[in-house]
């Protein structure tokens, strides 16, 4: 069999690597199944604990914790064997190999938890793969050096295939790694009692635009273009941004100071012009206002700047409303009175403190005119639906006590007539 091995240049393990080879595998056996054993046991309670915190679903992320815990424990417990001992060659890929695999898998989970696609998941986790590989097999070289052989020029620059792979995975990285940052960041806001909604929005959204401007020049520089040499654009940039652009940048600089005074937050009922509804959510470029009846208008940020906004919610949800009634002058007023009160308390959604109040407001042409004004504490539930609301009260009750409302008439009253005309001959 040497010999035979031997004459087509195979080399074949000795005893030593052999042995070498089976406590690699006993060690790699060893690992997962205490990785397994403890993703079984700790991946319920690291996603019940998730569940608690995050308000996630725990019964959807449990596998996925499960393998995590299990990749994670994988990985760095190949990795240090491999540098506590010299392993042959065999020894070497077989730890290796297993040790790429959970480093793999740990990214590919981490993508698509993150809701990258799926090339991009399967792209780093093949380059991650390859490098552990390759460097516990004897260094990165082997791969490098090809890779790097093949090149072009662009100018003045030389663009190898390592080079441009390098940036492609680097640039991977670099998406992910903002979509993890934002996504930690929103996590912990969420718990951060010191802050109201309005401030948890504003510091996520600047945390957001540092975040993206960090990951810009780092891309910058990870691509090697010198920034000073960009310097002659910066000018027309400049010009693009303010003639072009003025009203995107317009509308992301109100945003902030509409979060910043707090002046407009979301969850508040509000009004411009003829658009009624609550604030859903204050974007970049526009606030989204839920109407009552479902439909959701997007408001740019520079109109509520300078525009005259009514803010039903801005310092208390307690919201007033007039409702305004008229009766006859032959009925009993004060009955009609007390009966608009009974009719206002009646109602589910008119508050007991402030009371409902009725005011005789004037002597109109052909009803005496009053206004029931009553409280409420949830005008994103509508207003149009109380008024109905106490109207249909009011109205079933004057029925069944006879208090009449008028409806505009007129009396016309001839003083004379004019004289038949003489006939005509």
């Amino acid at each position: 069999m040497r010999a035979l091995a031997a004459d087509l240049g195979l080399p074949l393990p000795d005893a030593a690597a052999l042995g070498a080879t089976g406590l690699a595998a006993g060690i790699a056996a060893a690992t997962i199944a205490i990785a397994w054993l403890a993703g079984h046991w700790a991946g319920p309670h690291i996603a019940d604990y998730w569940e608690r915190k995050a308000g996630a679903r725990a019964e959807g992320i449990v596998p996925r914790v499960c393998a995590l815990v299990r990749y994670l424990i994988i990985w760095p417990a190949l990795i240090v064997a491999l540098r506590v001992h010299p392993w042959p060659p065999p020894a070497a890929f077989l730890l290796g190999l297993f040790a790429a695999a959970a480093a793999a898998m740990v990214v590919r989970h981490i993508a698509r938890g993150l809701s990258l696609s799926r090339w991009i998941a399967w792209a780093l986790a093949l380059f991650l793969f390859i490098a552990i590989l390759a460097d516990a097999m004897g260094g990165l070289t082997k791969i490098t050096q090809p890779l790097d052989t093949l090149a072009f020029a662009v100018g003045t620059r030389r663009l190898s295939l390592l080079a441009l792979i390098q940036l492609v995975i680097a640039l991977l990285a670099i998406y992910a790694a903002v979509k993890l940052a934002n996504r930690l960041i929103v996590q912990s806001l969420k718990h951060a009692g010191g802050l109201d909604p309005t401030q948890r929005l504003l510091t996520q959204k600047l945390a957001a635009i540092a975040i993206v401007t960090i990951a810009f020049f780092v891309g910058i520089d990870l691509a090697g273009i010198d920034l000073t040499a960009l310097a002659f654009f910066s000018g027309a940039f400049g010009l693009a941004v303010g003639f072009g652009l003025q009203k995107t940048f317009g509308n992301l600089i109100a945003g902030i100071i509409l979060l910043m005074d707090r002046s407009i937050k979301p969850g508040d009922v509000i009004s411009v012009g003829e658009s009624f509804g609550q604030v859903n959510k204050i974007g970049v470029r526009a606030v989204s206002i839920v109407t009552r009846d479902g439909k959701e208008y997007l408001i740019p940020n520079e109109l509520l700047m300078t525009q005259e906004v009514v803010n039903w919610s801005y310092s208390t949800r307690d919201v007033r409303i007039s409702i305004p009634i008229g009766v006859a002058y032959d009925c009993d007023v004060k009955l009609a009175q007390q009966l608009m009160i009974e009719a206002a308390n009646a109602s589910p959604r008119v508050l007991a403190t402030p009371k409902p109040a009725v005011w005789m407001t004037a002597f109109g042409e052909s009803a005496i005119e009053h206004e029931i004004r009553i409280w409420i504490l949830d005008p994103e539930a509508g207003i149009g639906a109380v008024r109905s609301d106490i109207l249909n009260r009011v109205w079933e009750l004057f029925k069944e006590n006879g208090i009449k409302i008028p409806f505009a008439q007129r009396d016309v009253h001839v003083k004379d007539w004019p004289k038949e005309a003489p006939p005509a001959r």
